[in-house]
Order: C-alpha cells, then structure tokens, then sequence
C-alpha cells in the first residue's frame, strides 16, 4: 500500500461523496417547493435533532458524534439556502462568539447581519428585516444576560431553538517568536480569562497587554501589525486572516456561553427532548406562597424546571417581580397545557425548542 494508492481511494470516495451530496441536494430542493407551496416554516431544528441522533446511532467508524454534527449542520445550512435563503442577524461584531454561535446553527453560507446591541436584533427580526436572530442569554460563569431576559418579555418573539457554545480563545499573531510581540490586544474579560497562559507564556517580555472594545477588534489589529497578538475567537482568527499560534487558551475548558435563536410566528413540532420558555407575571407576588403554589403545579404534573429568574416589574413604586421561567417539555404536552390555559392571563409562552442537553 502506497501514499499514491491511498490518495486514489480517497479521491474515488470523494467522487462518491459529491454525487451522494447532489442527490441530497435534489430531494432537499424539491422539499423546498412543497415547502413554499403551503408556506411551511424551512427551518426545523426538531428534524435535524431527529436525522443527528439516528446518524449517531448508525455511526459505526471513526466518526464521533462531535464530527458528525460539525458535518451535517453544515449540510443542513446549504439544504437551507437551497429551499430558501433567509438573512440571520446577530450581536456583533464580526467574529464574535455570537457570529460563531449563529454559524453553528446556520452554517458559513447563510447570509448574515451584524448588529450592535441586543435591541436592535429583535428590532431586526419584530419588523422583518431578518428571519432569525442570535443573542446571548447567559454564561455558566457570569451569570445571565439581563438585556436578554427583559427584551424577551417586553417583545412579541418566540424562541426557534437554543445554542451552547464553548468558550475557547486562540492566540492568534502573525510572528511565531514570542519575544518579538510588542502588543497583545483583547477584551479586558478576555484577558482575565486567559490569565494562566500569559503569566506561562509572557512572564519577563516586553508585551503590553492593551483592552479594545472587542475580540474582533483584537484581531483586526493583529492583522495589521506583525509584532502584535490578538486573544480572540477561532473565527475573528479565521475572519481577519490572522495565523494561530495556540489554541485553546483559556484557564478553563468549562466556560460556556448560552445562546437563543429568535424568530418571529416560529413554532417547533415535539423532537422528545425539548424545553419550554415562558414570562410569568403573578398577580399578587408580595404576599407569601404566591410563587411557590404557582411552582407546585410543576412538580405535581412532573414537570422538571430546570431555570428560574426574576426581573423588577418597574410599576409603582413596590418590590414586585416577574418570572423567566424555563422547563422540560414541550406546549402541546398535556400537563404544560393545563398549567398554561388556567394561568393564560399572566403567563406569556416564549418557545418551545430542542434541548441542546437533552
């Protein structure tokens, strides 16, 4: 067996890879005419969740479940733009772990807006301009994005589907000699996060740590300075053309970020593993019992909650609060309809969507 061989076989696989791709691509197409003639929704989380799970339990090579999703969420974004190309907006900048975010669930092809603060995605999304909308929601190590949360209340949007993305940071710089970098440029939290590698790595150089607005931004002027580094994203790294010299930097491989996948008159079918989202504004919650007889009704239709955050009404001028609450299960199952119908006037439903730990 020789490396010539080999090349010949994986360049005969590839052949057959492309013409499996086209066949796909054909049927995806004529899906997307059905689609279009009854004004079905194109994106389904619940049935990609549905086809990476069976290919999961199918898989019997070297391909793990990791690979296999990296794969196919990127064949299923040029499915999508194929039935019909739909613009994502997201909380920028460029090469943000939002723009990344977005990419996971939409794929490199789709088309995509970057915007400056929170509000103005769902403004993007609440008028048309966009069909979805990617926003962070929370951090397991700084806690919730309150914007997030009282946007979600004050709009009339639903959420499509959920994203958890690990938190990694590259080294990105055009130089591989250390001792030559005069500027390391990132977002102050980036530098706190990633303090280990440069106490290992720059301890007695000359490098001056300096703070910008953004990750991107670091990157960008890494891009325009050979003796400069950028702590940043893989794809700020990726976005600006600048070369990474280490990977994965941060203190901690736990860091993770939440992200949510707005939309507008979106409603996912049942995938088996899903999670609901609602806002509960209870009358009454200064006198005592009101929250926890509300949270019993959870628990006696078995009902796990897994979230629960509160947010000052800002009426009048008493401590009142409203809920953001989340649980397993999905709005058509008959325990979560009873306890929405009864509480209709004072609880706004936000999505029923695939768990991403489910």
């Amino acid at each position: 067996m020789t490396l010539e061989s080999l090349r010949i076989q994986i360049d005969s696989i590839d052949d057959q890879l492309l013409q499996l791709l086209n066949q796909r691509m054909e049927v995806v197409r004529q899906v997307g005419e059905l689609k279009k003639s009854s004004k079905s929704i194109i994106y389904r989380p619940e049935r990609e969740k549905q086809i990476l799970d069976r290919l999961h339990q199918a898989s019997k090579g070297l391909l793990t479940p990791a690979a296999i999703d990296a794969i196919y969420l990127e064949i299923f974004a040029v499915s999508r733009n194929l039935e019909m190309p739909e613009r994502v907006a997201y909380l920028g900048p460029e090469g943000s772990f939002t723009h990344q975010a977005a990419e996971s669930r939409f794929g490199a092809m789709s088309e995509y807006l970057a915007l400056p603060t929170i509000r103005s995605v769902f403004e993007s999304i609440e008028t048309g301009r966009c069909r979805f909308g990617v926003v962070p929601i929370e951090n397991n190590q700084e806690g919730v994005v309150n914007e997030t949360i009282d946007l979600l209340n004050e709009k009339d949007l639903v959420i499509a589907a959920e994203a958890q993305i690990p938190v990694h940071f590259t080294f990105a710089t055009q130089t591989d000699v250390l001792s030559e970098i005069t500027h390391i440029y990132s977002k102050d939290i980036a530098f706190g996060q990633c303090s280990k590698f440069l106490r290992d790595y720059f301890d007695g150089l000359p490098a001056e740590l300096v703070p910008v607005e953004s990750t991107s931004k670091a990157a960008k002027l890494a891009a325009q300075n050979p003796k400069a580094a950028a702590i940043c994203s893989n794809i700020a790294s990726k976005l600006f053309g600048v070369p990474v010299l280490f990977d994965n930097i941060e203190d901690t491989d736990l860091n993770r970020t939440r992200f949510l996948v707005l939309a507008k008159d979106f409603v996912n079918q049942k995938s088996g593993h899903d999670k609901t989202t609602i806002v509960a504004q209870l009358p009454n919650t200064n006198k005592p019992g009101v929250l926890a007889q509300f949270l019993q009704e959870f628990d006696a239709r078995n009902i796990n909650l897994t979230k629960i955050e509160s947010r000052p009404l800002r009426e009048g001028a008493r401590f009142r609060y409203w809920f953001l609450i989340e649980f397993e299960g999905h709005i058509s199952d008959p325990g979560v309809q009873e306890i929405l119908q009864y509480h209709s006037a004072n609880v706004k439903w936000l999505g029923s969507y695939v768990n991403s730990l489910g």
